[in-house]
C-alpha cells in the first residue's frame, strides 16, 4: 500500500472496516471441486482436480486474463494442497504423492511420499514436510539430489489434516484429526523428528485442525472443526491459547488468514461464509454468504491483498473487491 495515495488507503482501510465491498466471480468451473490457491506478485495459483492453474491479475486486482500462465500436471488423483517457495510449487495429492514443479520451466518430478493421500505440504530453507492420512507426517529435501529422499518419518497416530514449518526452520507443528489420546497440535523437531510439546489440553474428541499459519517463530493461529480459532504465544503457555474466536453459527472452519496484524479471516463450512474479525474483539465483524441454499459449500481456501479478498468455493473462485464497493 505504500505506493497508493494516503487519501486511497484511507477508504479502502473504511471499506475493510465498514464491511462495504463489490462480490464478484472470477472463476467457475462445472464439476464439484476442492480447490487449494495461492498469490504471489500479480498472479494467482489454484489447483482444480489434478492440475494447478497459474493465471495472471488485470491490473485492476480485481479481475483475470482469461487465459492461464501456466498449468502444472503430475498428480493420477485431487491436489489436496500445495505451496510455493524458492520458484516451485511443491504439490500434494490424493494418489500419496508429492509432485515438485518449478515455476518457470517445465521441469516437473513426483514422487511417492506416503501410503494413502498426503493432505497437506509446507516447504521453507529447502526442506519439505507433508502430513497423510496414513497418520505420518514425513521430512524431506528440496535439495536436487535428495529430491524424493525422506529425512524423518514421524508417526503422529492420527491422520493428518495441516503443517507448518516454523519461520526459525528448526521445528514444524501438525495438526491432526483429535481421534486419539492427545492433543491435536504438536510440535516436532525439523532436525531430529522427535516430539518438542503439544499445545492446549482441553479439545473435545473430534476437534481436527484444518488449517494453521505461523505468524512469527512464537506465534501461531489454528482452526478447525471444533468452530474456533486460537491464537498461540509459545512464550506464554503451550497449555492455553491467549485468545480465541468462536464461528457464532456453530460451523467448520476450513480456513484462516491474517494480515499479521489485527485482521483476520475465517472460512466457514456452511453457505461459503466468510467472515472478518477485529484481533481485539470477540465478536465477528461482517460476514459474507457467498453462495445460496442449493449450492452451500464450504470455503475451501482464502487469501486476501489490500484491496481484495479471494475465496475458493466447490464451483466457483470468488472476489470481494473493497477498492470498487
Amino acid at each position: 500500500m505504500a505506493s497508493v495515495p494516503v487519501k486511497e488507503r484511507v477508504k479502502v482501510s473504511q471499506n475493510w472496516r465498514l464491511g462495504r465491498c463489490r462480490e464478484g466471480i472470477l472463476l467457475k468451473w462445472r464439476c464439484s471441486q476442492m480447490p487449494w490457491m495461492q498469490l504471489e506478485g500479480d498472479s494467482l495459483y489454484i489447483s482444480q482436480a489434478n492440475f494447478i492453474l497459474a493465471y495472471q491479475f488485470r491490473p485492476d486486482g480485481a479481475s483475470l486474463n482469461r487465459r492461464p500462465l501456466g498449468v502444472f500436471a503430475g498428480h493420477d488423483e485431487d491436489v489436496c494442497h500445495f505451496v510455493l517457495a524458492n520458484s516451485h510449487i511443491i504439490s500434494a495429492g490424493g494418489d500419496g504423492k508429492i509432485g515438485v514443479h518449478k515455476i518457470h520451466s517445465t521441469f516437473t518430478v513426483k514422487y511417492s511420499a506416503h501410503e494413502q493421500e498426503v493432505n497437506c505440504v509446507d516447504c521453507k530453507g529447502g526442506i519439505i514436510v507433508s502430513g497423510s492420512r496414513d497418520r505420518t507426517a514425513k521430512v524431506w529435501s528440496l535439495a536436487s539430489g535428495r529430491l524424493g529422499q525422506c529425512l524423518h518419518t514421524i508417526q503422529t497416530e492420527d491422520r493428518v489434516w495441516s503443517i507448518a514449518i516454523s519461520p526459525l526452520l528448526s521445528s514444524f507443528v501438525t495438526g491432526t484429526a483429535c481421534c486419539g489420546h492427545f492433543s491435536p497440535l504438536r510440535i516436532w523437531d525439523l532436525n531430529s523428528g522427535q516430539l518438542m510439546t503439544h499445545l492446549g489440553s482441553d479439545f473435545p474428541p473430534g476437534a481436527g485442525v484444518l488449517d494453521l499459519m505461523y505468524e512469527s517463530p512464537s506465534t501461531l493461529l489454528s482452526c478447525g472443526y471444533d468452530t474456533y480459532v486460537r491464537y498461540w504465544d509459545l512464550r506464554a503457555s503451550v497449555r492455553k491459547c491467549v485468545m480465541e474466536w468462536e464461528e457464532p453459527h456453530d460451523s467448520t472452519l476450513y480456513c484462516l488468514q491474517t494480515d499479521g496484524n489485527h485482521l483476520l479471516a475465517t472460512g466457514s463450512s456452511y453457505y461459503g461464509v466468510v467472515r472478518l474479525w477485529d484481533r481485539r474483539q470477540r465478536a465477528c465483524l461482517h460476514a459474507f454468504p457467498l453462495t445460496s441454499t442449493p449450492q452451500s459449500s464450504p470455503v475451501y481456501c482464502l487469501r486476501f491483498t489490500t484491496k481484495h479478498l479471494y475465496a475458493a468455493l466447490a464451483y466457483n473462485l470468488h472476489i470481494l473487491d473493497f477498492q470498487n464497493p
